[in-house]
């Protein structure tokens, strides 16, 4: 497995934080006031409802946390707030289950489930003069309600090492938000085939999509140029092709045991890993680790370059399905979300009867394994099992095939593909898409992308990065920030919400808080940066 410099990720550590961001110590300059209280709400993505109200809650050495509820996961959202609560104030704040608990203010985080009308994911956010009370029916909208508070406090609280010599007070506007997603599906895919990111690179990107409200992580795990996943009935997989990446480069893999382990850091994050084995194109690094999956019965070279279209399985060799049916088996077994992506997109060297039939055999085999099968819009074109989803990605696609898909997620190359440049000078990502403007990425409306699709048909939206020119974590932070954020609000915030004017004034005011993270964001010069 291949391990990559821990320097890449040295920004998201509080020690290097400052030396890389060229940021000042928090600590020198505290505020007992937050940008939010002093009358400036910067939330993205934007609130389904918002409504201020006169003064404030302030935060200090007399607040108590109530939890009132048993359940774990809350649990785990509590202790969260709590850190950001200390690394904000420097203080440890107390816990207990008591509603009532007494004190000079109180922050009760309780689960509802009778709040049905808030969703899977919705909350309900009241902060006032005594007290900041934040409401839902599930674990899930208490996350996403913290990751609102959050972005109420201090920037200074994202810093993990931040120090005060004595308590700093912080003060929280007086609101109540009540707030829950326009789609169930927001999403985002990360391609650590052609460049291969550590179990912790991918842990810190899981981290930067939860504040956003982000809620699936599609995991592009093998390509032409690399196998990324242990199948420990095909152990050549990760053995050979597991060893390259584009530019020739060593690759890496992840064993079973660090799969597992970044499903369950995901989870606790409230995000589902969505597994994605390309087929039957992308394969060359498959091919060239086992000769019986080529029609030839010789294994290719390994390829380092990027181009595309030219590989396949060998569609008609049941040796091809066994294989399937094994790794989508072992992959299943290893990830309690209900999706598995098979690709299918790029197909050049088989007839449409082979593809069709192919793709119409792999989604029974994984739906025998408890999953539904997901795949690129080329699967349109195929007869489809109504628990099929298709990830609509050309903008030139059949809008009629799509329209037939029983479900679609949205991520339009020309405005979702955040690898493209954002203008001819960017240094890193390709332009076959389209540039796109941090205004492109958000300027959208999935609801008239595919115009013909029935009521309901769209889960959500996608954000993807490919990366043939991602060669570390610094790379996917500069080319995903700041249109991820964009992505994330088109997939959270009522279209009627929505206004670029507004986005960018709330964008810009993330860069504080970006910065103290460590995130190498690209400083768009349409935004108006706060530093």
């Amino acid at each position: 497995m291949k391990k990559r410099s821990a320097s890449i990720v040295g920004c998201a550590m509080a020690m290097v934080v400052a030396a890389c961001a060229g940021a000042p110590k928090p600590a020198t300059a505290p505020s007992t006031a937050s940008a939010a209280a002093r009358g400036e709400i910067s939330l993205v993505p934007l609130p389904a409802s918002l409504e201020r109200a006169s003064g404030g809650f302030t935060i200090s050495d007399r607040t108590v946390l109530a939890v009132v509820t048993q359940d774990q996961a809350a649990q785990r959202v509590a202790q969260q707030l709590a850190d950001l609560i200390r690394r904000s104030t420097g203080i440890a704040i107390p816990r207990n289950t008591d509603a009532g608990a007494t004190g000079e203010g109180r922050i009760v985080l309780r689960l509802d489930e009778q709040q049905k009308t808030l969703g899977a994911e919705g909350y309900e956010l009241t902060i006032g003069p005594q007290s900041l009370l934040l409401v839902a029916p599930t674990a899930a909208g208490l996350f996403y309600g913290v990751q609102t508070i959050r972005q109420l406090l201090p920037p200074a609280s994202e810093y993990q090492a931040v120090y005060y010599d004595k308590p700093q007070p912080v003060a929280l506007p007086a609101l109540t938000i009540r707030d829950q997603p326009r789609y169930e599906w927001r999403g985002a895919m990360l391609d650590v085939a052609r460049h291969f990111f550590t179990v912790e690179e991918v842990q810190r990107y899981v981290d930067l999509l939860a504040l956003h409200k982000i809620n699936r992580l599609h995991l592009h795990l093998a390509d032409d140029q690399g196998w990324r996943i242990e199948i420990k009935k095909w152990p050549d997989l990760t053995t050979k092709g597991g060893t390259s990446e584009v530019g020739g480069t060593p690759g890496g893999f992840y064993t079973q045991a660090q799969y597992a382990q970044l499903v369950a850091y995901a989870a606790d994050r409230f995000v589902t890993i969505v597994p994605e084995i390309d087929m039957p194109g992308h394969t060359n690094a498959a091919l060239s680790s086992y000769a019986e999956l080529n029609c030839s019965g010789t294994a290719p070279a390994p390829r380092f370059d990027t181009e595309v279209g030219y590989s396949s399985l060998c569609v008609d060799k049941e040796v091809t399905y066994r294989f399937i049916d094994d790794l989508v088996s072992e992959i299943a077994a290893m990830t309690p979300g209900a999706y598995f992506h098979a690709g299918g997109d790029e197909v050049k060297t088989l007839t449409p009867a082979q593809y069709k039939a192919f793709v119409e055999r792999v989604q029974t085999i994984v739906q025998k394994h408890g999953k539904q099968m997901i795949g690129w819009d080329e699967i349109a074109a195929t007869t489809l099992l109504p628990s099929s989803i298709v990830q609509h990605w050309r903008p030139d696609a059949s809008k009629g095939e799509v329209a037939r898909a029983p479900k679609l997620i949205l991520s339009p190359a020309d405005r979702a593909y955040v690898d493209m440049k954002y203008d001819e000078q960017t240094a890193l990502g390709l332009k076959w898409a389209s540039l796109i403007s941090v205004q492109r990425a958000y300027d959208w409306d999935p609801a008239r992308i595919v115009a013909d699709a029935p009521a309901g048909a769209v889960l959500g939206v996608e954000a993807a990065l490919w990366s043939e020119t991602a060669a570390a974590l610094r790379d996917v932070e500069f080319l995903a920030f700041p249109r991820l954020a964009a992505i994330a609000e088109i997939g959270w915030t009522p279209q009627e919400r929505r206004s670029w004017g507004s986005f960018r004034q709330r964008l810009g005011a993330q860069g504080p808080r970006w910065t103290a993270l460590g995130i190498n964001f690209y400083h768009a010069p349409d935004i108006p940066w706060v530093r």
